[in-house]
């Protein structure tokens, strides 16, 4: 048996003895392993791996297909590689670029002569259609890092020159497809036969590359509006260029050459610019009393309240800050998800009723007491039962995930109120063809945040961050639009800053958990950033301190 090797399957719970150098593909077939849906990839012992990877040791194998999110990741890759090469088949000189996540898809401009025009993109997603059906294979090949730039600057991939250049490996994967080369961060499915449930549509002055929808995979994810969300990626994008960075490389190469400080500076004033223009923007709202806002887990909407309302200051109007935790109902009344557990993240785990009216008979100007609440007995409490009056020339300001929720101030004069959609939403690549989740970001900021200030493990974080985005999908996202205006959190030099505190974290997390795939993805995200070692220069001001260290706010 020495030329055999057992391999667990977790799917189906069998165990089998396969011949050294079988392929994931052999054995799902071999094991008769069924998914709902195509399978597309496997995790090896907890790390993610293509159906060609070569079995040699001992081995357990859970087969994933489009309804896993790695599987999810592996569909959209590969899709944008079709995208890619479909775009170069049907006009040579252009250059696509692969921009920002939005209305359940992506976004794409391409680089050329002349304006897309809407026939444009039906020539090219045509082309794609026929790809598709030629069930094409997707390659991968390692091969000496130096090699690899070479490569990709034959084929005038000149943003992954830079990348690689500034990311000092031995060996670097290419992906070939037909006569087209590419680089993806992650892996793709097998052949371009696995991706019948696609479109592509024009939008705006690009286009937009629809998915499957991750609810029902067999059919494309619904076209949502968001204008707003729209522009706020497009400041961002204009933000990248006054600094000249667009892509990691740009950045890593900024840095390398000593413009660290520059991008820390730059970045921040632009980033105290825009709340100061919300201020205004408030300012000039003469009857606004009530500011509310929302955003997703670890976009910095408490550190952006405190600079909101020092701004607010400035322009002679104080502020009211007033917790939307202070409206929890009590325990036993908080109602329950569908696996029975309480439901804190619903909308009616608060008292909407005593919210309104404590809202309007501070906005009226009458003494008022604000209700609080005590988390270890779960029931509401007044502990100062003191009144609270508004002041003139004063706004309450409310944190909290329902905050653009109609719902939430049904009861409140809509004229009086002004709401802000807080998130980090990054518009840099880590090349032209690999885009950065704002997911992403925000999840190395909460693992970093929680492990300092809350005393959660990195596991701990990591498996509780797919019901923490579920809560998002349910009771933020669907808002975004509700905002009079949107701030976007982020900040281009930050993952060079994240990456030392980030990194050591990921790596205790043991290989015998299901988080490991994640936090292996993770790594290799991060692995593509230059340090930046300025930490002194973040102003104490700054978002970025609400998950260090060394802010000048209290939390």
């Amino acid at each position: 048996m020495d030329n055999f090797v057992k391999v667990t399957c977790l799917n189906n719970r069998l165990s089998k003895d396969y011949k050294l150098g079988t392929s994931l593909a052999e054995i799902a077939k071999d094991m008769g392993v069924e998914t709902k849906y195509p399978i597309l990839g496997a995790r090896i012992n907890n790390k993610l791996s293509e159906l060609s990877y070569l079995v040699y040791n001992p081995k357990f194998i859970e087969f994933i297909d489009i309804s896993n999110i790695d599987g999810y990741r592996m569909y959209q890759r590969s899709l944008s590689f079709v995208l890619m090469k479909a775009t170069r088949d049907t006009f040579p000189d252009a250059q696509l670029k692969i921009e920002h996540s939005i209305s359940k898809g992506f976004y794409c401009v391409l680089e050329k002569e002349t304006k897309l025009l809407p026939e444009d993109v039906l020539k090219i997603a045509e082309r794609m259609r026929q790809i598709v059906k030629s069930d094409l294979p997707f390659k991968r090949n390692q091969i000496p890092t130096e090699d690899a730039i070479e490569k990709f600057r034959e084929f005038n991939l000149l943003e992954k020159v830079k990348l690689f250049e500034t990311r000092p490996t031995l060996f670097t994967s290419v992906y070939s497809l037909d006569n087209q080369i590419d680089y993806f961060h992650g892996f793709l499915v097998p052949s371009t036969g696995y991706l019948k449930i696609f479109d592509l549509i024009p939008y705006y002055d690009g286009m937009l590359l629809r998915f499957p929808s991750p609810n029902n995979p067999e059919e494309l994810g619904e076209v949502i509006e968001q204008q707003k969300l729209f522009e706020i990626f497009q400041e961002f994008k204009d933000w990248s260029e006054i600094l000249g960075v667009s892509t990691i490389g740009s950045i890593n190469e900024a840095v390398q050459n000593g413009r660290a400080s520059e991008l820390i500076k730059v970045s921040e004033a632009l980033n105290e610019k825009k709340v100061a223009l919300i201020a205004d923007e408030i300012c000039e709202r003469k009857d606004v009393k009530l500011v509310l806002i929302a955003g997703p887990s670890s976009s910095g909407k408490t550190t952006f309240s405190k600079r909101l309302a020092i701004q607010l200051k400035v322009l002679g109007i104080n502020s009211l800050p007033v917790s939307i935790d202070n409206f929890f109902v009590n325990r036993e009344d908080t109602p329950k998800d569908e696996n029975g557990e309480y439901d804190y993240e619903s909308l009616y785990a608060l008292d909407l009723d005593v919210f309104n009216t404590t809202m309007n008979n501070l906005i009226e100007g009458k003494p008022t007491v604000i209700p609080g609440f005590d988390f270890h007995s779960g029931q509401r409490v007044f502990k100062n039962t003191e009144s609270v009056i508004l002041p003139e020339k004063s706004v309450l300001i409310v944190e909290g995930i329902h905050g653009l929720n109609p719902k939430l101030s049904e009861h409140i004069d809509s004229k009086l109120i002004f709401k802000v959609y807080v998130s980090a939403l990054t518009q840099l690549g880590i090349d032209w063809h690999n885009r950065i989740p704002s997911t992403d970001n925000r999840l190395i900021r909460r693992l970093v945040r929680d492990f300092q200030y809350r005393g959660y493990s990195p596991v701990d974080t990591l498996k509780r961050w797919p019901s923490v985005r579920s809560g998002e999908d349910k009771n933020i996202f669907p808002f975004q639009e509700e905002a009079n205006v949107m701030f976007n959190s982020a900040l281009l030099y930050e993952l060079g800053i994240l990456k030392k505190y980030a990194e050591p974290l990921l790596k205790k997390v043991p290989e015998n958990v299901p988080e490991f795939s994640e936090a292996k993805r993770l790594l290799k995200f991060l692995s593509y950033f230059v340090d930046i070692e300025e930490d002194e220069e973040i102003p104490p001001t700054s978002i970025l301190r609400e998950f260090l260290h060394g802010s000048s706010f209290h939390y």
